[in-house]
């Protein structure tokens, strides 16, 4: 007696309300997959150990440099799958440590947001990089972590 399958060109009711949802938000992502491979997830911002950080730093490395490389030599799918490898493995490190990123990145976008000149009007350097102008507000990421329950000097 043969089992019945699934027509794969059916989505299952939780696939159906995924979908219907928008796009699952990368943090979330990340979290599943550290949480179904028993990886590192913290919830409080903390600082790592050493060879944890090392770690990190060498996924970092690793990724940034395959965009990078796939930004010039490679075609537009496979630059589009080494971005999101980096956003990947960006929101990873941002949860071993215990961060909100997308919190994080709001903050950046608000002081980004004042980067505007006097006039309303943004400042281009001549190969296009946006300047800071007069009316820029840094971001305060000590204080998007504190509200997260950081404390400098927290330690894992």
């Amino acid at each position: 007696m043969s089992t019945p399958t699934q027509d794969p060109t059916q989505d299952s009711a939780q696939e159906t309300a995924a979908r219907q949802s928008g796009p699952a938000s990368p943090a979330r992502l990340v979290r599943e997959f550290h949480t179904t491979f028993g990886l590192d997830a913290r919830t409080t911002p903390t600082e790592i150990p050493p060879d944890l950080a090392a770690h990190r730093r060498d996924l970092l490395v690793e990724e940034a440099a395959e965009a990078a490389e796939a930004a010039v030599e490679g075609t537009l799918d496979h630059l589009a799958h080494e971005l999101a490898d980096v956003v990947y493995v960006a929101y990873g490190t941002a949860l071993v440590h215990g961060i909100d990123l997308d919190a994080v990145i709001a903050e950046i976008h608000r002081a980004n947001m004042t980067k505007l000149g006097p006039d309303g009007r943004p400042l281009l350097r001549a190969d296009g990089k946006v300047l800071k102008g007069e009316n820029y507000r840094k971001p305060d990421v000590s204080a998007v972590l504190r509200k997260q329950g950081w404390e400098a000097g927290d330690t894992a």
